[in-house]
């Protein structure tokens, strides 16, 4: 006991916070270089075109993502990679025919 308290005091315990270690997330996040702008665009122009012919999210994404043995690989991938495989895909959407089960 300390001379300034008496037995009657209230404990109070010492409020000070505990320093705490900050945690960076970089474990977390992978070290990637941004997709290049010309990639990226042609990314986004295919996924508009997709969206807007196939008639909505489900089956631009299905088309997209899915291997195609005739452009050679997923669609997305083809036309992200360079201007002749964004034309290829983007003939092939165009030539896309709705599925009548789909719906």
């Amino acid at each position: 006991m300390s001379p300034t308290t008496s037995p009657s005091d209230p404990i109070v315990p010492d409020e000070t916070p505990s320093p705490t270690k900050t945690r960076s997330n970089s474990f977390f996040r992978q070290k990637r270089t941004p997709l290049p702008r010309d990639d990226a665009r042609r990314q986004g122009d295919i996924s508009q075109l997709a969206f807007l012919t196939m008639g909505g999210r489900d089956p631009a994404i299905a088309f997209l993502n899915t291997e195609n043995a005739e452009l050679g690989g997923r669609p997305l991938a083809v036309a992200t990679a360079s201007d002749t495989g964004y034309e290829q895909v983007a003939t092939a959407i165009r030539a896309w025919t709705r599925d009548p089960g789909f719906e």
